[in-house]
């Protein structure tokens, strides 16, 4: 239950009015918690805690033989057109670089833009620029930087040299996920989502996500987080995990063209976080994404993505499937003579396991999804992850959920690079669910729900209350937050919509 003494600060006869009201609608939700052990960002991959990688317990070769019994020949073709189309298209990427990410700014979102849409849709990277002002934006870090002053209890990691907080409910975070431009931008990147079922209980509106910042400083080389996908890890492969929505069947069925990474309805029943993970992610965050606090360009300790999002996906998922006849020496190594890493490459050299192992590559329980030049030979990672182009204060940049992505091994600029990560992430049911959660660690003060857990910052001072929210946060900003009601009966919904928020509602105890 939601407690009053949480809820209410003597701040004005106003903000305590409206604190009695999220009281009087609310206080019937439920509210169970996570309990997760207290951590920070490195233990939610493997390869910031130290740990290796290896085969998987030995249920999973069970699971990879009944993912694709009965359709082994149509998976091996699909898995040799799969390696013809990426020689291509790697080779684009390489060759184009940080041209391929579409731009676009945020006055232009609501005009009909064709070349931004497919590119979007194909690339599954977007910035959006100008979203917040630009002095606001840095007024915004300024806050931040005095928040963590006032609070050097704060874990962080690494920590004797903090890159990136244990922080979610500094006013600065607060008033960044609820501004009303950056609602509205990631409404417009929630609206390239589709559904083929539609009484698919989703919408476009989006919720607030809580989750972490980064501030990292010239030379930094320990945030080193290489090339990883978010949102589970071995659930992609299990039948309780992805499996229960039938999000990526066509690719096990020797069809991976036919897989659509835009389809919403087959993740609403995804369960992405089997193992209660210290990150790993159990709400559906349509797009991943940060605010950017900080000019910053490539090898300024800025994000690298793949822009190969339906490609990458179908070799990330078929790759534990095949195994090759013969490797180069040292393959690691970048001396490995080109002409036979191209004969490595080949899918001549590939072939389907027999007997199935366990190996699920670069899947860890309850860590996020990470991949390598040496698990994932044919992405050839080393080209095609590149740079994001240079952001400026107040320009928000998403990508796919599905989109691998990275950041700079070494930091060297000359300034911090600074984001807030905000994910997009949609109004539906599980979310709902996800937001009542959430909503009571904000008023404990403790961290979000998909994190580690611990006192966070509870004992914080200047940590925003409920009455804060509210006076930084319009009407779609306490929605999104889960502290109003939405509005299921305006004009312009569609029925799946409609009974999505007739039941968030009834979720987050308004009735």
């Amino acid at each position: 239950m939601l407690c009053g003494q949480r809820l209410v600060r003597s701040l004005c006869p106003a903000r305590n009015q409206y604190s009695s009201h999220v009281k009087k609608h609310i206080r019937h939700a439920a509210t169970t918690t996570t309990g997760k052990k207290e951590g920070t960002i490195a233990d939610a991959f493997a390869s910031l805690s130290g740990q290796a990688f290896a085969p998987l317990e030995p249920r999973f070769a069970d699971i990879k033989r009944k993912l694709i019994r009965g359709n082994e020949e149509a998976v091996t073709a699909s898995w040799r057109r799969l390696l013809t189309k990426l020689q291509v298209e790697t080779k684009l990427i390489s060759d184009l670089g940080s041209r391929v990410i579409p731009g676009i700014d945020f006055s232009e979102i609501d005009q009909r833009n064709e070349v931004f849409n497919q590119e979007y849709r194909k690339r599954g990277v977007a910035v959006v620029r100008n979203v917040i002002p630009r002095d606001e934006a840095v007024a915004l870090k300024e806050e931040l930087r005095q928040y963590i002053k006032a609070n050097p209890q704060t874990k962080a990691f690494p920590e004797d040299n903090p890159q990136v907080y244990e922080l979610y409910w500094s006013p600065t975070q607060v008033k960044a996920r609820s501004h009303p431009n950056l609602l509205e931008a990631q409404r417009f990147l929630l609206s390239y989502w589709h559904s083929k079922d539609p009484n698919a209980l989703v919408t476009k509106e989006p919720i607030l996500y809580a989750d972490r910042l980064r501030m990292r400083l010239p030379g930094d080389a320990k945030f080193a987080l290489g090339p990883h996908i978010d949102g589970g890890g071995p659930e992609r492969w299990e039948p309780a995990g992805y499996g229960k929505a039938h999000t990526y069947d066509s690719i096990f069925q020797g069809q991976w063209e036919e897989y659509d990474p835009w389809e919403s309805s087959t993740r609403l029943e995804v369960e992405s976080d089997l193992y209660q993970g210290g990150g790993a992610c159990s709400a559906f965050r349509m797009a991943q994404g940060w605010l950017s606090l900080s000019r910053t360009g490539p090898f300024e300790g800025t994000l690298l993505v793949n822009p190969l999002l339906q490609l990458a996906t179908a070799y990330l998922l078929l790759r534990p499937f095949f195994t090759p006849k013969s490797s180069p020496a040292h393959l690691a190594e970048t001396s490995v003579d080109s002409l036979a890493y191209d004969r490595f490459l080949n899918h001549d050299n590939w072939v389907m396991e027999s007997p199935m192992s366990s190996w699920v590559h670069g899947a860890s329980p309850g860590r996020g999804q990470e991949l390598s030049s040496e698990l994932h030979p044919h992405l050839l990672l080393d080209k095609t992850m590149i740079h994001v182009p240079t952001v400026s204060p107040g320009d928000y940049v998403a990508w796919n959920c599905d989109t691998i992505h990275a950041v700079d091994k070494v930091h060297a600029g000359k300034s911090d690079s600074s984001v807030l990560y905000i994910p997009a992430c949609p109004l539906t049911v599980r979310n709902a669910e996800y937001l009542v959660r959430q909503r009571e660690t904000f008023l404990q003060g403790t961290p979000s729900p998909d994190f580690p857990g611990g006192v966070g910052e509870s004992q914080h001072k200047g940590r925003m209350l409920v009455e804060d929210a509210a006076a930084v946060s319009n009407q779609n900003g306490m929605r999104a937050f889960g502290l109003e009601r939405w509005d299921s009966e305006r004009e312009g919904l569609t029925p799946g919509e409609r009974e999505t928020m007739r039941k968030a509602n009834e979720i987050l105890g308004f009735v």
